[in-house]
């Protein structure tokens, strides 16, 4: 535990960010399973109409920090190709 002023108010900084990130993540998380659900289900019309909404979290996480940029075009790269081999 910091005893220098500065230093708790890091901590309790720090803290809210990780709580704020984890949120981000947990959100995307749970986008992404939903889109691979419908992928496996076989409902395209759902996983199209669900995909932009996916890309959108994703980059909205990048922008704040969460996610690196590389990362998240990876993801969305094999989100994108698992939607077009539906048929």
């Amino acid at each position: 535990m910091p005893n220098i002023k500065s230093a708790k108010k890091r901590t309790l900084v720090i803290e809210k960010k990780t709580a704020q990130n984890k949120m981000i993540k947990s959100e995307v998380k749970t986008a992404i399973k939903k889109l691979l659900a419908a992928i496996e289900s076989g409902d395209k019309a759902s996983a199209t109409e669900m995909f932009p909404g996916v890309c959108s979290l994703l980059d909205s996480a990048v922008s704040k920090g969460v996610y690196k940029k590389n990362t998240v075009a990876n993801k969305k790269s094999g989100l994108a190709k698992k939607l077009n081999a539906m048929d």
